[in-house]
């Protein structure tokens, strides 16, 4: 049975339009709370990133689960990760987390965990479907869920992501910059590293509900890259809006992605002996992270683009390390789920340990040329499987000859089509991502 509404990170769109607007976020919020009060008393979690609609979205989702018989705590602005923590130390049966990520503030998302922090299985979330074509009930007035906040999550979250490190690793000495995109990260990230002993400049922390991952953040690094310059600073930390996805930057202002991240917590954990199996990635991830895992005899394996995939992989062969290009990074040991804070800390454990810089640690991945460009269509999956546009790639995949690799795909959180080429000549591949992005535009 296919889903209706949930796409690869729970539910996204355009706030004030269908789906994410009052009437059925407050359904949705009652089916919810109808699929577990059925397993006994139910308490679900909800947290939010700093969007302004996150206000309403955040009230109307607490009605419908109260109406159905499940209490909620709220938590507030917290990052993606934090809310997963915190639904598995609290105990409760689920988390909500109110957020569309790294997009722009007018778009929202509701995303889900379960009891563990992890992202609700496809039964469950079709058994959520299939609850919200009831009609809406609301249980007795003395079996109405309660509602309550939760006024230390900050400070709980801020202990854990302390505790990922060995208790002797201490930052002192070490300035850093730190981007929270007006986000969610923008009052756990600096106390963090404050406490770990860095000197801390922090940006893109003054939230106001529109500014959200806008001209900053992980998705717009470049005000980083030049505060990082202007400071002298060791090493700048990029958070998306929900604090899921990292980037950094080198002192020298040289952006380094989820890729090169991986690569620096896999080569330390292989020589420490505790990287647990090999490493997975995803069909976008740089064939230069292959090789260069590869060639320390890290096996690496690619999953489909998404988080899910990654995690239900490494869960599948028992791995602890894998993410992707964009900045997701996943650490199975420390967490349930990508969590950016927690990653950007393990890239910066062996910089500790070996006093060498990031750009030192990273100069072993040889990345080859890769573009991507995003083609706006009002139906991506449809135009990626038009004939013009698989024929055009067919024949590209023929010039390049097995010297690089080709990937058209649907985004599962916008509408876009995204082209990717890969290959050993950088204008070659971007004349070929031109020309397909052009034969897609021309589809839409």
């Amino acid at each position: 049975m296919s889903r209706k509404y949930f796409g690869t990170d729970g539910i996204r769109g355009r706030v004030g339009q269908y789906p994410i607007n009052p009437d059925f976020c407050l359904r949705l919020g009652w089916a919810v709370g109808r699929v577990f009060a059925k397993r006994g008393p139910a308490h679900v979690i909800i947290g939010k990133d700093t969007r302004i609609s996150g206000y309403m979205l955040e009230s109307v989702l607490e009605s419908g689960l109260v109406s159905a018989g499940a209490d909620v705590s709220l938590i507030g602005p917290m990052p993606t990760p934090a809310i997963a923590y915190l639904t598995r130390t609290l105990r409760a049966d689920a988390g909500i987390v109110i957020s569309a990520s790294h997009n722009p503030y007018y778009d929202n998302g509701i995303k889900f965990f379960d009891h563990l922090g992890n992202k609700l299985a496809d039964d469950v979330e079709l058994e959520i479907e299939s609850q919200l074509g009831e009609d809406m009930v609301c249980v007795e007035s003395d079996q109405l869920g309660r509602a309550s906040r939760i006024n230390d999550a900050a400070g709980r979250y801020i202990e854990f992501c302390k505790a990922t490190v060995p208790r002797g690793f201490s930052l002192r000495g070490m300035r850093i910059v730190l981007d929270c995109a007006h986000g969610a990260t923008y009052h756990v990230a600096p106390r963090v590293f404050e406490e770990l002993g860095a000197q801390v400049e922090v940006i893109g922390a003054n939230p106001n509900g529109v500014n959200i991952n806008d001209g900053c953040g992980s998705t717009h690094p470049e005000m980083l890259r030049e505060k990082v310059i202007e400071r002298g600073a060791d090493v700048g930390i990029a958070f998306d809006g929900d604090g899921d996805r990292v980037f950094m930057v080198d002192s020298a202002g040289r952006l380094l992605d989820g890729d090169e991240l991986i690569y620096i917590i896999a080569s330390h954990r292989q020589a420490q002996g505790t990287l647990g199996g090999g490493v997975v990635g995803t069909v976008m991830s740089n064939l230069g992270l292959q090789q260069a895992l590869e060639s320390q005899g890290i096996e690496f394996c690619r999953a489909k683009v998404g988080d899910r995939y990654v995690t239900e992989m490494l869960l599948n062969k028992g791995w602890l390390l894998g993410g992707e290009t964009s900045g997701h990074v996943l650490c199975l040991d420390l967490a349930s789920t990508g969590d950016a804070i927690v990653a950007a800390l393990q890239a910066l454990l062996p910089v500790v340990e070996s006093s060498r810089s990031v750009a030192e640690l990273v100069s072993g991945v040889i990345k080859l040329p890769q573009i991507m460009v995003n083609v706006k269509v009002p139906d991506p999956a449809a135009v990626a499987q038009s004939p013009a546009l698989l024929s055009a790639i067919s024949a590209k995949e023929a010039e390049l000859a097995g010297r690089g690799r080709i990937l058209v795909r649907a985004s599962g959180t916008e509408p876009l089509l995204r082209v990717m080429v890969e290959g050993e000549d950088g204008s070659e591949v971007q004349g070929i991502a031109d020309e397909l992005a052009a034969v897609a535009q021309n589809q839409g």
